[in-house]
């Protein structure tokens, strides 16, 4: 899903389809609070385990009902030009979803190892899918191509991530969803802006109320684009004179293909490759603030297969798993993916089933089966028990970010244990 907006996205719960809908992807220990630009904050996948949730306190509606909230946006909406008729018609019937509103408040407990998530991400059976449309569509990849300057085989790859290759995109009205959002009050303004531009797009006319379908948290189509994204990047590319990312997979890849490109994707570039790294080295180092050429993590020991990399492209150090797992330098494009969903386990996930279509993509590094991701419950309590320490995590919100990062580094120097910034049980239990 195209995350443009530079809003938090509403976190996705679809707990259950979280792979099919590839976009709602959330890696268990996101590197970053910021959310991608063209959907709603992807899902942290499930795992088979106790259906424990946790749910954060209820908003105060600031509206007495929601025909009042009805209609005070309402004005705004006719104030920003969109027609009277078209409002009416657009809520005719529309209600409070609460679905919506339980999804917006729940968090899930537990999440999937990020290994269990790559292996879903790139199952046989995507893959199979994946080069038989890379094949059925390749005159129309290569002319989006021709014109993005984006790779076919990524683009592929997101849409199986996002929605399956258009099997799943969500089948709850976008205007009913937003409005609920809206309503609740929980991140009011953020969903009215998305309101607004699905209004707008109506108003365009690239689709009808009744076909604006989506997510819970108001992300559309083939590959995901809440609203503001839609407004700016979505495009006509198969020249019916709308721009549908519903039923038109050409419009939906050359869309996903423009906003890539606006991210700086660069053509026939790395997204990144995985590496060995030398004993004793220093941990710290994996942080994506410390970026170097290939040739200067070299000078460390690091040892990869780097191909098409310019000798200035820079790089910074991910594990995914911590150092008891694989590790990879990733590149620009990498980033430029993390533009469209910033979780580095989906973007990890896009580059992998990527290059599987050509027979590539295989990590060779083992990872710690063994280990226990922690759980949300977990993450507070190391917040917490670090902030007790005095290493200042930020805010108890259960989201590894830099801040968490950082505080976890520090404890682990002062163990002198690799300082990898990675949140573990062994971890948790020293804070304990």
């Amino acid at each position: 899903m195209l995350h443009l907006a530079a809003h938090s996205r509403l976190c996705s719960l679809l707990a259950a389809s979280a792979l099919l809908l590839g976009a709602c992807a959330e890696t268990p220990t996101p590197d970053a609070t910021t959310a991608p630009a063209a959907r709603s904050t992807p899902a942290l996948p499930s795992t088979p385990r106790p259906p424990a949730r946790a749910a954060t306190p209820a908003p105060q509606p600031a509206f007495a009902s929601f025909a009042e909230w009805r209609s005070s946006f309402r004005i705004k909406a006719l104030n920003a030009g969109i027609p009277a008729e078209l409002f009416d018609r657009a809520f005719a019937g529309v209600k409070p979803d609460q679905t919506v509103v339980d999804a917006d408040r729940s968090q899930p407990e537990f999440t999937r190892p990020v290994w269990e998530y790559l292996e879903g991400a790139t199952s046989p059976i995507r893959v199979r899918k994946g080069q038989a449309l890379l094949v059925e569509h390749s005159t129309t990849l290569a002319a989006i191509e021709q014109r993005y300057g984006v790779d076919r085989e990524v683009l592929v790859a997101i849409w199986g991530m996002e929605s399956s290759f258009g099997q799943f995109m969500g089948d709850k009205s976008v205007i009913r969803s937003l409005a609920t959002l809206a309503y609740e009050g929980r991140r009011s303004q953020f969903a009215e802006d998305q309101l607004l531009a699905a209004l707008q797009i109506l108003q365009h006319g690239d689709t009808n109320p009744s076909g604006m379908l989506g997510s819970w948290s108001g992300a559309m189509g083939q590959t995901q684009f809440i609203p503001t994204t839609y407004m700016t990047h979505a495009v006509d590319f198969d020249g019916d004179g709308r721009r549908d990312i519903w039923t038109s997979s050409a419009d939906a890849l050359a869309s996903a293909a423009h906003y890539l490109q606006a991210s700086g994707w660069q053509k026939g570039r790395p997204w990144g490759f995985e590496v060995a790294l030398p004993s004793g080295f220093d941990y710290a180092l994996a942080d994506t603030e410390v970026r170097k050429t290939y040739a200067e993590w070299a000078s460390f020991g690091v040892k990869g297969t780097p191909a098409n990399v310019a000798p200035g492209d820079s790089a910074y150090l991910l594990l995914p798993a911590g150092h008891r797992g694989p590790a990879f330098l990733v590149f620009a494009n990498f980033r430029a993916i993390l533009k469209y969903n910033n979780s580095s386990s989906y973007a990890l996930a896009v580059g992998l089933l990527s290059q599987r279509f050509d027979g590539g993509g295989q990590v060779s590094g083992q990872w710690p089966r063994d280990e226990r991701p922690l759980s949300r419950s977990d993450r507070i309590a190391l917040q917490e028990g670090l902030a007790a320490r005095g290493y200042n995590p930020g805010a108890a919100d259960s989201i590894i970010g830099a801040n968490t990062r950082r505080a976890i580094r520090a404890f682990q120097q002062s163990l002198g244990w690799p300082a990898d910034g990675y949140p573990t049980q062994e971890l948790l239990k020293q804070l304990r």
